[in-house]
């Protein structure tokens, strides 16, 4: 489902489109994190699964962190463009749930003007619900996605312009510009009913010193983690701290429903069908699983 009963219509036309069935491959992107925990999960579950691994080398000796992870996803753009169905782009501390490769795609395979579909949500905002229950909306971080060959053409256009604009030695947002860049380019982009899976990586530095929030996770996810995030790892405390931050998150997407950040006034006033898009924002919290 992607609005109102979701795990009741599991059989049902919605969740034929699973993601293990509806993508060619799955990139991991990383750097000298370990991921054979991910690849071993990953292809558990079915996936074609390949590391795209980043070479140190003396010119990106003093490239932004930013810019780094932006060469990163265009090596996988480059990739992506050249396949034959949607891809997915993970980093290497995505924690997917249980039962990942079954969940659906958060967006109609058969459109033809699909931009991104998130699998993971940052500050997500809600734009639209569609008839059969597909949401079109917002978010920033690149932590786990979906690309189209057209849109992995557009990304890499978007990745010239941030080297030409915003240059490789400093800090860019440059992940927060792609559904405005996507949007102009005419496409749709999508966020998931709940969150597939977790940022488990540890705080940011880079993040901290340009005064945004050091840390972020997911609101609220679909389902049990498929094993323990970094952030939680170790034998003193780890579940406890794993819990206490998955309190939070859901905290925080409950405070940003209930302030209008996730669903905003305008929106919802200037909205079609309003009441599709109130309820799929509210019901979506409405679950016990943090």
């Amino acid at each position: 489902m992607q609005l109102f009963s979701r795990e009741s219509k599991a059989n049902n036309s919605l969740t034929k489109n699973r993601l293990v069935e509806g993508l060619s491959k799955v990139f991991i992107i990383a750097y000298k994190e370990p991921t054979q925990k991910l690849e071993e999960f990953l292809t558990s579950e079915g996936f074609d699964v390949e590391v795209l691994r980043q070479e140190a080398k003396p010119e990106y000796e003093n490239f932004s962190r930013s810019y780094l992870c932006l060469m990163n996803h265009r090596t996988a753009w480059t990739r992506a463009m050249q396949a034959d169905r949607p891809t997915m782009i993970i980093e290497a501390d995505f924690v997917p749930v249980v039962g990942f490769g079954k969940l659906p795609l958060p967006f109609n395979p058969h459109q033809n003007d699909v931009g991104i579909s998130w699998l993971y949500t940052c500050a997500p905002q809600l734009y639209h619900v569609s008839c059969d229950g597909y949401a079109e909306g917002f978010s920033t971080s690149a932590v786990a996605y979906i690309v189209t060959p057209q849109s992995a053409r557009y990304l890499l256009e978007l990745a010239e312009e941030i080297r030409e604009t915003v240059g490789e030695t400093n800090y860019s947002t440059w992940d927060s510009d792609i559904d405005s860049f996507l949007r102009r380019k005419k496409l749709k982009n999508y966020i998931p009913w709940r969150n597939y899976g977790e940022h488990g990586g540890l705080p940011n530095p880079e993040h901290y010193q340009n005064k945004l929030s050091k840390t972020h996770r997911a609101d609220i996810l679909y389902g049990k983690l498929a094993f323990t995030p970094l952030y939680a790892a170790g034998n003193n405390g780890g579940n406890l701290r794993l819990l206490s931050v998955r309190f939070w998150a859901r905290v925080k997407g409950i405070a940003r429903l209930l302030t209008g950040r996730f669903l905003r006034v305008k929106v919802f006033q200037g909205s079609s069908s309003p009441i599709r898009l109130l309820s799929f924002a509210v019901l979506r919290q409405l679950m016990l699983n943090l």
